[in-house]
């Protein structure tokens, strides 16, 4: 069973609204999946992408390949978190 971390659409014909899933690469676009990563409204100021960084790094050590979509989203919200993350204080 070859996994992916892909994007499914949920959202209306000028809402677009995507969430971020595990699933079976062989199962259709919109099918079930294997859990829920986050979402991604692109019509979102600021940071469109909501993502559990935690459990993509633990389906990309299962085997699971992001799309080259994916792959590029992930790399802007590790950027995201690296940000916001608070730099350590000096004496």
């Amino acid at each position: 069973m070859a996994l992916k971390i892909r994007l499914t659409k949920v959202g209306s014909v000028h809402q677009p609204l995507y969430r971020v899933v595990v699933a079976e690469a062989r199962s259709r676009r919109d099918g079930a999946p294997a859990e829920f990563l986050g979402t991604y409204t692109p019509k979102t100021k600021g940071n469109p992408i909501k993502l559990k960084l935690d459990r993509v790094d633990y389906w990309l050590s299962k085997g699971a390949l992001p799309t080259d979509t994916m792959h590029s989203m992930i790399k802007k919200a590790r950027r995201a978190a690296a940000a916001a993350a608070p730099a350590p204080a000096s004496a």
